[in-house]
């Protein structure tokens, strides 16, 4: 559809993510596209006429968050046609079409495909509804976009085949699959030329890319490490038994890929690991931890960590804490467990009860915080490159990321800095905001 015979052209659209830095990266693609077809972005105080809300699933109250955010949008721009896709889309469909307001609901493989059902909706004024059968996902469908900020979200794999007992994430993504390598090598030189200086690699399994082909994450990662332009890349989430230590060798050697990992442990126990049907023990976890400190003494650790799972007793939770006090990383991302209709874990003896699951999280969370400035305070005083952004809100000061995934905040940076990587003297932590002081150097 060509932009100069859409019915979209004037439309001012809205949009809301919630969810993982992938969804993030599709909206960006989303918004794009409409962008092309003329549609503006709803700025300010502008009422729109398309709110696009990209869901996620992956807990309950998730569902419950996008469907109160879905009221709330209804309730406010009640004229506004409503398009929900993600997650939350694909695995309840009749439930999301039954909130007040919607237009299209499309499924988590057709999220590129809303402008031709908005256009489809608009002509008929009848719901679009269209949901692929998750077993019947096939394609990969690329996304590289920047968003509202500096860095770039690359799409490089999409889907998962661990079926992990708590986790409905293969229903709703479908199987493991992912682009090649030549074409995301082109999305990475295409972000380049619009100046962008850092990319984020995104998916849901990207350890897993390169599943039923010959090339592996290891040999993507080493051809993007050669486009001009890109100063940084960084590697979100990754399975601890993908992450090979050929991956940890070479970002402690590369160019450009940044010393920051993000790696899922969910329990500190084995026996809830097992449970859970992981892929790894806790030696494994330790030793992946142990071989990137090794190589990259400087490297952001974060870590995923699931509190009150079902079956956590409260000695395996106590084992899951010591485990996790005992590693050397710089953050945790803690979640409360949430059952999910149609996961494996709902048949697990041993219910965790909300009150158990909020003080193991809050546990957790203090123990983060600990993790976290001990982190920071390493490096106070030290210098580090810093990729500055445009400030987040009026009279804010110029902020941005060191290497190593520490958010700095640099007041006599002038915005003529914008997008340009500087070094800067870092200084007090504050773990409230989880920001670092920083001065030009």
């Amino acid at each position: 559809m060509s932009s100069c015979d859409t019915s979209l052209r004037g439309l001012r659209a809205m949009y809301h993510t919630f969810g993982c830095k992938l969804n993030f990266a599709e909206t960006a693609t989303i918004a794009g596209r409409l962008a092309a077809l003329g549609v503006a972005k709803a700025e300010g105080g502008e009422e729109p006429d398309l709110i696009v809300v990209n869901s996620c699933s992956v807990t309950a109250e998730a569902d419950r968050k996008c469907a109160r955010a879905i009221r709330s949008m209804h309730r406010r721009y009640p004229s506004a046609a409503i398009a929900v896709t993600g997650c939350y889309a694909q695995l309840k469909p009749d439930e999301v079409a039954a909130l007040p307001g919607v237009a299209v609901v499309a499924g988590a493989d057709r999220k590129m495909d809303i402008d031709a059902f908005v256009e489809r909706w608009m002509a008929t004024r009848t719901q679009v509804s269209e949901v692929t059968a998750t077993a019947d996902i096939r394609d990969f469908r690329p996304s590289c976009s920047r968003g509202d900020r500096t860095r770039y979200f690359l799409k490089v794999q999409d889907g998962c085949d661990y079926w992990c007992t708590y986790c409905t994430i293969p229903r709703a993504r479908g199987r493991s699959r992912s682009g090649s390598i030549d074409s995301i090598v082109e999305q990475a030189a295409r972000a380049a030329a619009e100046g962008g200086r850092e990319i984020v690699i995104t998916g849901v399994n990207i350890g897993d890319f390169g599943k039923g082909r010959e090339d592996t994450f290891l040999d993507l990662i080493r051809e993007l490490d050669l486009v001009e332009g890109i100063a940084r890349y960084r590697i979100s989430s990754i399975e601890p038994n993908l992450l090979t230590d050929g991956i940890i060798d070479f970002v402690a050697s590369s160019r450009a890929f940044m010393p920051h990992f993000h790696i899922p442990l969910q329990s500190g126990s084995d026996e809830v690991l097992a449970l859970m049907r992981r892929h790894y023990d806790t030696a494994l976890f330790a030793s992946k931890i142990e071989r990137i400190r090794s190589a990259m003494p400087d490297a952001f650790i974060g870590v995923d960590l699931i509190a009150g799972a079902r079956g956590e007793t409260a000695a395996l939770f106590e084992a899951s804490r010591r485990f996790v006090d005992s590693l050397d990383i710089s953050r945790l991302h803690v979640f409360p467990y949430s059952e999910r209709p149609g996961t494996r874990a709902l048949g697990i003896d041993h219910v965790v009860s909300a009150e158990d699951k909020h003080r193991r999280a809050a546990a957790m969370i203090e123990l983060s915080d600990a993790k976290w400035t001990a982190f920071a305070d390493r490096f106070r005083g030290a210098v580090r490159p810093v990729l500055l952004e445009h400030p987040r809100g009026e009279g804010a000061p110029m902020a941005g990321f060191t290497d190593n995934y520490l958010r700095v905040e640099v007041p006599d940076a002038p915005a003529s800095l914008d997008n340009q990587i500087v070094e800067v003297r870092l200084g007090a932590a504050d773990p409230a905001t989880e920001t670092v002081e920083g001065s030009l150097a």
